[in-house]
């Protein structure tokens, strides 16, 4: 179950930030964000050796992330890969555009799946259900949390646990390289009496853990910044992969 953690606030100088740990099996191969689809010139994600594809991906000013649904964790016979997916939606210049492109699709060909588009106007959610077409949903001005259920839903302990501190904390300040808040956030692997299912940052449990991390901010100039971690979250460990902040 990974986590996308979004703010939105149009206006701003810089209208989008993201935050992102991804949970997958230790022993699932992956190589961390880099150009690794000439055949789709611009693209930068991290890429899954497994299937080739991504669980996360920047082109231009849109991002794109795809998660797992509940109890739909790995490949499935006659199912296409998820990681398709990213790469499929940044074909299109804009948020708006890349989910329309995503919606259109027969959900049938995917196991389910979310994922969240987005630029520096507009912001989205998609729920694929493994037929039919994927449902799209704008995510609003503020901070939107995501996992393998529909956004902000508190029955998620994860969400109920985390959701109030981020809302609560400061955000970053890309413009003067301050990410410390929400590193802490991302890096925290305390889950309390709700069990593991609430910790964000998953220990290693039966092959399972949280792999990386990433935080992600987009500006209103079209300036980018991609920090990312590989490994388990901690403050001080995230590398700059994209930094056009002027």
């Amino acid at each position: 179950m990974c986590t996308v953690i979004l703010l939105r606030r149009p206006g701003h100088a810089w209208p989008l930030i993201l935050a992102a740990n991804r949970d997958e099996r230790l022993d699932r191969a992956w190589d961390p964000p880099g150009r690794w689809w000439p055949e789709t010139p611009g693209v930068v994600g991290g890429r899954d050796r497994s299937g080739s594809g991504t669980w996360m991906a920047l082109r231009g000013g849109v991002v794109a992330a795809v998660l797992n649904r509940p109890g739909s964790l790995g490949p499935a016979p006659g199912k296409r890969s998820r990681g398709e997916l990213p790469l499929m939606a940044l074909q299109a210049d804009s948020a708006a555009a890349a989910a329309e492109r995503i919606a259109g699709l027969d959900a049938g060909q995917w196991r389910p799946f979310n994922m969240v588009i987005a630029d520096a106007q507009d912001a989205l959610f998609l729920r694929g259900l493994g037929e039919g077409r994927p449902d799209a949903l704008p995510l609003f001005e503020g901070i939107s949390m995501i996992t393998a259920q529909d956004p902000n839903l508190l029955t998620s302990p994860r969400i109920a646990r985390h959701l109030p501190r981020f809302r609560a904390a400061p955000p970053p300040a890309p413009e003067i390289g301050d990410w410390r808040g929400w590193e802490a956030l991302l890096a925290d692997d305390a889950y309390g009496e709700e069990g593991i299912g609430a910790a964000l940052n998953v220990p290693p449990v039966d092959g399972f853990g949280t792999v990386c991390a990433s935080l992600l901010s987009l500006g209103a100039g079209g300036q980018r910044i991609w920090r990312f971690c590989s490994g388990r979250p901690a403050p001080g460990r995230f590398v700059p992969i994209i930094e056009e902040a002027a």
